[in-house]
C-alpha cells in the first residue's frame, strides 16, 4: 500500500516548505483529502491525476499544482507509481500583506519558460539544500507564480483514456530523458498517431512534446551545474543534447546566462 512522506525542509513568518515523496500506484484507491493552507507544490518527479470540483489534471515535472485553503481534492496514480514534489504551504495572511487574494483562478500551471529557474531551485531544495535559497523561495515563487497567473487562461481538458495515454509517454520521457525521443516513438508508446498525440498532449500538459522535453532536459541540467563540477558538454550529453552549440543556445534562452555563466552566478 503507498504511503506519504513529508519532510519539512524550512518555515518562516506564514509559510513552510516541505518535501513530499508518494509511493501509491495504480493499485491503491484514492481518497479525499483537503489543503490545510494555501499551496504551490512543484512536481519533480512522477505523475499524478489530480481532482477536485474544478475538474481533473494531470501533473507531471515542471508542473505546478494550486491548492487553496480548505479545498477539497483526490490524488491518484492510476498510470505509474509515485511522485516527488517540494510543497509551499502559505497561510492567507501572507498574501494579504503582499496586497494579494489568498486564492488562485485555476489549480494546474504547466511547465513554463518564466517559472523553469524556481522548478530548478526547488530541485535544489532536494538534491543540494545548503545551496537553495529557501527563504527566497518561499517569496520568490509565490510572487511569480502570481504574475504567470496575470496573463494565464485556463487549461482545456482531455478525455481520462487521453490523460491514461499521455501519462505512459510522460513517465517514458522522465526515465529516458538523456535519450533520442522522437516524435514517432512517443506517440507510439501512447499508442497514436504523430498528428494526434502532438494535439492532446499539448491539451493534457499544456505545452508541446517538444518544449516539454526541451524544459526537462534544460532543468536536469541546471541542476547539474550547481551540483557537480562535470564539464559543460558531459551535462549537455548526459540531459540529451546533441550539439554543445544548441545546448548553449538553449539553456541561454530559458536562463539567461549561458551555462558557464550560471554555474559561475549560483557558485
Amino acid at each position: 500500500m503507498g504511503k506519504i512522506a513529508a519532510e519539512t525542509l524550512a518555515r518562516g513568518d506564514g509559510w513552510s516548505i516541505k518535501d513530499v515523496v508518494c509511493t501509491a500506484g495504480p493499485g491503491d484507491r484514492p481518497y479525499e483529502e483537503r489543503h490545510d493552507a494555501v499551496s504551490i507544490a512543484v512536481v519533480l518527479e512522477g505523475s499524478f491525476q489530480y481532482r477536485s470540483e474544478r475538474g481533473s489534471d494531470v501533473l507531471s515535472p515542471g508542473s505546478l499544482l494550486l491548492g487553496g485553503q480548505g479545498r477539497r481534492f483526490e490524488c491518484s496514480h492510476e498510470h505509474g507509481v509515485g511522485d516527488r514534489c517540494v510543497a509551499f504551504h502559505y497561510a492567507p495572511e501572507f498574501f494579504e500583506r503582499a496586497g494579494a487574494a489568498p486564492a488562485f483562478a485555476i489549480q494546474r500551471v504547466p511547465p513554463l519558460a518564466a517559472l523553469a529557474p524556481w522548478v530548478v531551485d526547488a530541485g535544489l531544495a532536494i538534491h543540494a539544500p545548503e545551496r537553495a535559497p529557501l527563504e527566497e523561495m518561499a517569496h520568490g515563487l509565490a510572487g511569480a507564480v502570481l504574475e504567470v497567473l496575470e496573463t494565464t487562461d485556463g487549461i482545456s481538458r482531455a478525455p481520462a483514456a487521453d490523460e491514461r495515454r499521455i501519462s505512459a509517454a510522460l513517465r517514458y520521457v522522465e526515465a529516458n530523458l538523456g535519450e533520442a525521443l522522437p516524435l514517432n516513438l512517443l506517440a507510439a508508446t501512447a499508442r497514436m498517431s504523430e498528428f494526434h498525440f502532438v494535439r492532446v498532449f499539448r491539451k493534457v500538459t499544456g505545452v508541446t512534446p517538444h518544449q516539454y522535453i526541451l524544459r526537462a532536459r534544460l532543468r536536469e541540467a541546471a541542476i547539474r551545474l550547481r551540483t557537480s563540477g562535470e564539464p559543460v558538454l558531459q551535462t549537455a550529453l548526459e540531459v540529451g543534447f546533441q550539439d554543445l552549440s544548441n545546448f548553449h543556445h538553449a539553456f541561454r534562452a530559458e536562463f539567461g546566462f549561458s551555462p558557464r555563466a550560471y554555474r559561475r552566478s549560483t557558485a
